[in-house]
């Protein structure tokens, strides 16, 4: 039975796709991998970014992986493997001018029998959805999202706010690349949704649960597609939508 879909999309107004994603189902050790990627910097460094941050992270990832490991282990292992992700980016970004300025947003999920591990940096977000509700996992790096916090706007201004694409941590030269780790228990016919902000700018929390929620999990990434787009789709979309058995 398919229990992961996924769709990325240049979106209406762009040029090319700078976003970028990864999964690895039942890697050798036993575990399911997925993470999502939106780079930022220029066509080129964005580009670039996004990609060396999914292929990096998972390959090492996947190294550390073992048979058995608890979430604090898998918390440990996700950390350093974004780590190692923002150290190829910055190496990358020394090799061209047009590359300094690139880096990336990345958000993560290694599985465990219980659950999953959510690894964030940025302002690319994970929920959890279940038959009753929607809870977004993460929280955004941003500066909307601050503003947020301190009750300046509400969270539903902060998805038109004209600076909601300036965040505060990033994987990438000259920003803070601290990511947060959160352990997120499951139970069989949950949901994880990996996104970049493209999706959640365009598509409100309740939509997306009604049409996860639908029968019809085949074309759930067409129905959201066609929801942004009918709202613009102003930025590249990504997602990764996770069922657990």
């Amino acid at each position: 039975m398919k229990h992961i879909w996924s769709m990325t999309d240049t979106g209406l107004v762009r040029r090319e796709n700078q976003d970028a994603y990864a999964v690895r189902e039942q890697t050798a050790s036993g575990y399911t991998i997925c993470v999502v990627c939106d780079g930022m910097g220029g066509s080129a460094g964005g580009k670039l970014a996004s990609r060396i941050g999914v292929d990096t992270f998972t390959a090492e990832l996947e190294k550390r992986l073992r048979p058995g490991m608890t979430p604090e282990k898998l918390r440990e292992a996700s950390v350093q493997a974004v780590a190692l992700a923002d150290e190829a980016i910055r190496a990358a970004a020394k090799h061209s001018e047009d590359y300094q300025n690139m880096g990336t947003t990345l958000v993560s999920a290694v599985s465990f029998h219980g659950g999953v591990v959510v690894a964030n940096v940025g302002d690319s977000r994970a929920y959890h959805i279940t038959k009753d509700r929607i809870v977004q996992i993460t929280r955004d790096h941003s500066l909307v999202e601050h503003m947020v916090e301190r009750g300046d706007i509400t969270a539903e201004e902060a998805r038109r706010h004209p600076n909601r694409n300036l965040i505060t941590r990033a994987l990438g030269p000259g920003v803070d690349t601290e990511c947060d780790c959160y352990t997120c228990r499951m139970q069989p016919g949950d949901f994880l949704l990996l996104c970049t902000d493209g999706l959640v700018n365009t598509v409100t929390d309740q939509e997306l649960h009604r049409e996860i929620l639908q029968e019809d999990l085949e074309t759930c990434m067409d129905r959201l597609l066609a929801i942004a787009k009918g709202q613009g789709a102003s930025d590249n979309i990504t997602a990764v939508l996770v069922r657990k058995l």
